[in-house]
């Protein structure tokens, strides 16, 4: 270690020790930039310190000596410790500087429009649990008075998940001049997924379409959490599921469509598992129970209902999300223009 550090030190410390006084301590205070300039460890400044105090003090105890010695061995591991943290902790935040972009870019990415659809009301929420979502929600209005959605949920989250989802906005892009049925919306994109994702990615999407003029609403599901049926003249649910497997398992699935038609006030609910699997301090969240929760706000228009359902299931976990949420509801109104 440079010589001359340690003799400046030790005329520091003869001075304090002889006259201690405010300014002495903060000359101290400023001499420890030496030491970082110089790269010289925390167990090397105790050591030039117990050198320091012999040299003044030659008297010094034997047990005093031991004492220091003691604190170098501790300092050599704490000094250790210490630059890990420090290391871990510059790590974390280029970590999160990189996830702050990948946030900004995975949202102006995954943009979508609702439609507007004479006699349909739209609503949808999307909440991440953590900093990047794995759900996603795309919008496609057709020529005539057709409004179509997809639901979809990547089996991971962060970064990775994020890839996932543009590689599903880059196949629903494409389908604007395609046949947008369920069934075909799904094998389209299945193909897609499955040549651009590994496998250890696997992507869930309910895909439904509302045709304006006889209220029929098709749906397809790969591997989803049913949708719901609310209707409105009994007060009845009914899951809207259809046999297909996840989204990039195999490239030949055959995806099943089926329909049904809403009456006045009717309204369907699709959604991820970030809902239907809500965990209280009482365990799970039953099927009834949800279904009771949505019966309640049936006559708030489709946002309200979802917005309304999020605050209280969020609240049953204490607006800690354990996973993503996401809602959408297609709710037949004909004051809707």
């Amino acid at each position: 270690m440079p010589e001359r550090v340690v003799e400046q030190y030790k005329e520091l410390l003869q001075q304090y020790i002889n006259r201690p006084n405010e300014g002495d301590l903060y000359m101290g205070q400023q001499f420890s930039r030496r030491f970082i300039e110089k790269e010289i460890s925390p167990e090397e400044v105790i050591s030039i310190h117990k050198m320091a105090y012999a040299e003044i003090y030659p008297e010094m105890s034997e047990k005093l000596s031991n004492s220091y010695d003691f604190l170098i061995e501790m300092m050599i591991h704490y000094g250790l410790a210490l630059r890990e943290h420090q290391s871990l902790i510059r790590k974390q935040e280029e970590i999160q500087m990189e996830m702050n972009v990948a946030t900004k870019v995975q949202e102006r990415l995954l943009k979508t429009t609702i439609p507007t659809i004479k006699g349909l009301d739209i609503g949808f929420l999307s909440e991440p649990a953590k900093q990047m979502s794995g759900d996603y929600i795309y919008f496609l209005t057709g020529d005539s008075g057709e409004a179509c959605v997809a639901v979809a949920d990547v089996i991971g989250k962060g970064i990775p998940a994020a890839i996932c989802m543009s590689m599903i906005k880059f196949g629903m892009d494409g389908l604007r001049d395609e046949n947008t049925s369920p069934h075909n919306v799904l094998d389209i994109v299945n193909r897609i997924v499955e040549k651009s994702v590994n496998d250890s990615m696997f992507i869930s999407m309910f895909y439904g379409k509302y045709h304006a003029e006889n209220a029929n609403f098709s749906y397809a599901s790969a591997g989803h959490e049913p949708a719901l049926l609310y209707r409105a003249i009994d007060g009845t649910f009914t899951e809207l599921d259809a046999k297909g497997l996840l989204l990039g398992v195999q490239s030949d699935v055959v995806y099943e469509e089926r329909s049904v038609v809403l009456e006045e006030g009717d309204f369907v609910v699709m959604m991820t598992d970030g809902v239907t699997e809500v965990r209280t301090e009482n365990g799970f969240l039953g099927s009834d129970d949800l279904k009771a929760l949505i019966a309640k706000k049936k006559d708030l228009s489709a946002q309200s209902i979802a917005d309304a359902l999020y605050n209280e299931l969020a609240a049953l976990q204490d607006f800690q999300l354990r996973d993503d949420f996401t809602i959408v509801i297609f709710k037949k109104d004909q004051k809707k223009v």
